[in-house]
């Protein structure tokens, strides 16, 4: 049988999300649980993959296994087993066709900026120390949504076939004393959303002009957008399904 898995990380500790030789994962952490409690061998298939460092306030993935009779039970008793800084919050049955990453039809990115010095952000904020220009960076946000080829903002030498992109939603607003940055797209490239942020805060520090946007997104260029931003700031927040998926399964 298949399952949606819900569930939520503080990436700090971890190198990304998706399980590699020599480093620990979110991925191979979650599996080691599930394969546990499950007395099976359980592969999980990720929304996505989120770089180290990189947080998520909601990822979901898919797997096999036999029938979960207690789905309530084997959430308290996984979330007991993991390290306190990953937590699930959902497990659900779909249909043996269901896929965590190609039937998402949207995920949300959120980039925490504070610009003064604050202990309680050392690890999840990036700390710019010049004061910055919200209506540009907003001005200049709007550019990119107008614009769907997003090479220039992709990381060198990945595997992709297409740099096609559908950006529905990016601005910056002020949330108590944090500056956030909000991405809503189909799909996303690697380094993508920090490599948009630096170019915005190019812009609202007045090191580029809105112009800039224009000429660094035709370029196709890396080098030619902003530096990439920490990861320590970048938070997956949100991933969409379509209707049938969320209303069968609440």
């Amino acid at each position: 049988m298949r399952y949606f898995i819900a569930f939520s990380y503080f990436g700090t500790s971890y190198h990304g999300w998706q399980k590699q030789p020599n480093a620990i994962t979110v991925q191979e952490v979650l599996e080691k649980s599930l394969s546990t409690l499950l007395r099976e061998t359980i592969v999980l298939m990720g929304a996505g993959r989120t770089d180290t460092g990189v947080h998520a306030k909601q990822m979901y993935a898919h797997f096999d296994a036999e029938e979960v009779e207690n789905k309530k039970d084997l959430i308290h008793r996984v979330n007991a087993f993991l390290p306190e800084d990953i937590a699930v919050d959902n497990i659900f049955e779909v249909s043996n066709e269901a896929h965590a990453r190609f039937d998402a039809v949207s995920r949300t990115y959120e980039y925490w900026v504070t610009t003064y010095k604050n202990p309680f952000y050392i690890s999840n904020t990036h700390l710019v120390k010049y004061s910055l220009d919200i209506n540009l960076m907003n001005e200049a946000a709007k550019i990119i949504t107008s614009y769907t080829d997003f090479e220039c903002f992709s990381k060198s030498n990945t595997d992709v076939h297409t740099y096609l992109c559908t950006i529905t939603r990016a601005e910056w607003e002020v949330k108590d004393d944090v500056l956030v940055f909000t991405i809503t797209a189909n799909r996303f490239l690697r380094n993508m959303v920090r490599a948009i942020v630096g170019t915005l805060l190019d812009v609202g520090s007045g090191k580029s002009v809105l112009d800039d946007i224009k000429k660094i997104i035709e370029s196709k260029n890396r080098s030619k957008a902003g530096v990439s931003v920490p990861a320590k700031g970048l938070y997956l927040t949100k991933i969409e399904y379509p209707s049938h998926i969320k209303l069968d399964n609440g």
